[in-house]
């Protein structure tokens, strides 16, 4: 019999009504609980206790009977909503040329360019939500590298007045056309967020069903001659690529300071999955934890990453580090009252005390700006922050190297239909443009399950 630790709210995985939900210890692992009066019990596997689970939450607030009703039945940024928002994500096309096992907006291949909605509509709409000086835009499909008018699309964004323009993208594009690249970055793109699963074929052929692993090494390489900085995104599945997160960091570590850093993403299920998942198709937040220090410990210490101050702690961890010659130096220290990297340090502390609103939204995009945007190089073609010495304890030192080798790991563990908890959702940052309405990210791609 498990011990009742928190009463949250979730939905019912089958109809997606909202239903009281608990989390429930069992031993050191956490499950969410929960009843739906039509279609009966759902648990969950949440949290494995390869972290301390209270240690991690620290002072976040449970949600309470009567807090955010209407949540996710009429999903949108509510007044009870805690959290605003640090990035906007556009879907600009549904057209994909792969057809993943896993893919949250279940991208199609469909090849029918009239399908996507026109420049003009796609101004209307971040015309209605972007905040000028401010906005990071995230543009999402399906393969936005798909629009031959892509280029456009960022320019738009840039004369809107969003501060940021990313792309994801498989990078298929990006490897095979230099002036594509070229020409998006003309047009303002900022960095690159880009699927990046391992460094074996073997892990792309069962995820995307093909061999990709050279096309991502050329799509790095083209974006680094445009100077685009690229983030690497793998989709964690267990017995797939979980053994690969050491291997994938010291990949990116070595491409630094082409790659920015590494965004995991467990695996979640929506959209297109194979089937309703099992615990044991669960790669939870606290086993990533686990791994990144148990395969990469040489290079990243748990104490090195800390839990989302923007998001909810169960969200998400970022750890901020400055790649040296021959190590890669932690500028984040989970539970320091100030930032690790000593008095010159920019990155955030390791606190995870709730801090919403505003504030925090402005201080995580920023945060991500500046690292994950590559320095334009001075007229000698070197970058111009990168400077000659060797000493992160000099101040002009630390500052360029920090700006020119600047290196995240971070992750997000989206919620599905089983794993939904509104405590969570309701803090948010990561907002979806719906006809330019913005919709909390997980909300806005939940989608019912059918019962095995």
């Amino acid at each position: 019999m498990g011990k009742v630790i928190r009463d949250t709210f979730s939905v019912c995985p089958i109809c997606l009504e909202r239903v009281p939900a608990r989390r429930v210890r069992t031993g050191d692992e956490v499950r969410l609980e929960k009843t739906c009066p039509v279609h009966g019990d759902f648990s969950v596997v949440v949290w494995r206790g390869k972290v301390d689970h209270d240690e991690w939450l620290g002072g976040a607030p449970a949600i309470a009977p009567g807090e955010n009703e209407a949540c996710p039945t009429a999903c949108g940024l509510c007044g009870e909503h805690l959290q605003d928002t640090c990035c906007i994500l556009l879907e600009v096309t549904s057209r994909c040329n792969l057809s993943c096992r896993f893919c949250f907006a279940g991208g199609g291949d469909a090849h029918d360019p009239t399908t996507d909605p026109p420049p003009g509509r796609i101004r209307e709409w971040l015309s209605r939500v972007v905040r000028p000086g401010k906005s990071l835009v995230h543009l999402s499909g399906g393969e936005p590298t798909l629009r031959d008018d892509l280029p456009q699309l960022v320019a738009i964004c840039k004369e809107l007045g969003c501060k940021y323009v990313q792309v994801n993208t498989n990078g298929i594009r990006l490897a095979r056309d230099e002036g594509y690249v070229k020409a998006l970055a003309e047009a303002g793109l900022s960095f690159v967020f880009m699927q990046f699963d391992g460094t074996e074929d073997g892990i792309y052929e069962a995820l995307r069903g093909r061999p990709l692993l050279a096309t991502k090494k050329r799509a790095i390489s083209n974006c680094a001659l445009q100077n685009i900085g690229i983030t690497l995104v793998p989709t964690l599945v267990p017995g797939v690529n979980t053994q690969n997160i050491g291997d994938i960091l010291r990949y990116a570590v070595k491409s630094s300071p082409a790659v920015r850093g590494v965004h995991f993403q467990p695996v979640s299920f929506f959209g297109r999955i194979p089937a309703a998942p099992r615990d044991e198709d669960r790669f939870t937040l606290d086993e990533l934890l686990l791994e990144i220090e148990e395969q990469a410990g040489e290079l990243i210490g748990l104490e090195n990453l800390a839990p989302s101050q923007c998001n909810h702690p169960f969200c998400g961890f970022h750890g901020d580090f400055v790649v040296m010659p021959s190590r890669l130096v932690p500028l984040t220290r989970r539970g320091a009252t100030a930032p690790a990297g000593g008095a010159f340090a920019g990155a955030a502390s390791g606190s995870n005390g709730c801090c919403c609103g505003s504030v925090q939204a402005d201080r995580n995009r920023e945060f991500i700006g500046r690292r994950w945007t590559r320095p334009r190089p001075d007229g000698a073609g070197h970058a111009a922050c990168c400077g000659t010495g060797t000493d992160l304890g000099d101040m002009e030192y630390f500052l360029r190297r920090v700006k020119s080798h600047g290196f995240t790991v971070t992750a997000m563990a989206f919620q599905d239909a089983g794993n939904l908890d509104l405590e969570r959702l309701r803090r948010c940052s990561l907002h979806v443009c719906d006809a330019g309405r913005l919709i909390p990210f997980c909300s806005y791609y939940l989608s019912a399950w059918q019962r095995a």
